[in-house]
């Protein structure tokens, strides 16, 4: 198995975002369904936020040994916690035959170097009609020593993560900017701040009330801008 330590310390502090986490869930639940699998798994707060009815089986991938160790406990408790497995490596180390509906990537290309082959590789193990969903921090000017300090490759525009999938056979059906507020706040730390990991009263500001902010303001501005970008690209029906 692949073995890879994380870098970041910001986990612990991003499992206070439950606005954060709502906001986006809101947006990609409807494509999260059958046979799911999220690569980077980290503690396991994404799979406690996503795991949902929809959900038949749920394969958490994490490549650090230390975090995929205490997914399990993460999830205790949760009403759908059966439904999850965890494998302690990358998608490379999940089994060569196995396909799936839905494929996850919540804030984790940006720590791949080579994002458009792995991109392609998660679209080979789609089914038809399988969704790919990715979210990723948006805008490479907002690059600052928080992104550095955690290991990100890049942020990314709407024509980058185009980019990265243009020679798969994935159509894309959304890609949309979010959180205009917390793109006014990363501005700040980058040209002011300067700060590499925010703190928890950061989070609690940003989580609690710039993000309810942005939940009205986004879809006013057409998502034209914002902290994070999401994308979500499904396979044809008649392709596999």
């Amino acid at each position: 198995m692949t073995d890879i330590d994380y870098i970041g310390n910001e986990l612990e502090l991003f499992r206070h975002a439950h606005n954060w986490k709502a906001y986006y869930r809101g947006v990609i639940d409807p494509y999260i369904k059958g046979e799911v699998c999220e690569v980077g798994a980290g503690l396991g707060g994404t799979t406690t936020a996503l795991l949902n009815d929809a959900a038949a089986t749920w394969l958490a991938v994490e490549p650090d040994r230390e975090l995929s160790s205490q997914i399990e406990h993460e999830l205790s408790g949760h009403p759908q916690a059966q439904k999850v497995s965890v494998l302690h490596g990358t998608l490379d180390d999940v089994g060569t035959g196995r396909f799936f509906d839905t494929i996850l990537y919540i804030d984790v290309i940006e720590h791949i170097e080579h994002d458009k082959a792995e991109f392609e590789k998660a679209a080979r193990r789609l089914r038809p009609g399988g969704h790919l969903i990715i979210l990723v921090p948006a805008f490479n000017f907002l690059y600052n020593a928080f992104d550095k300090s955690i290991g990100h490759y890049r942020r990314y525009n709407k024509s980058m993560l185009r980019a990265i999938a243009r020679d798969s056979d994935l159509d894309n059906i959304r890609l949309d900017y979010f959180d205009s507020m917390g793109f006014f706040a990363s501005t700040v730390n980058k040209l002011f701040l300067h700060k590499s990991i925010p703190s928890i009263e950061n989070i609690r500001m940003w989580d609690g009330t710039l993000v309810p902010v942005s939940r009205i303001v986004d879809p006013l501005i057409l998502r034209s801008f914002g902290k994070s970008l999401i994308g979500i690209w499904q396979k044809p029906d008649h392709k596999f």
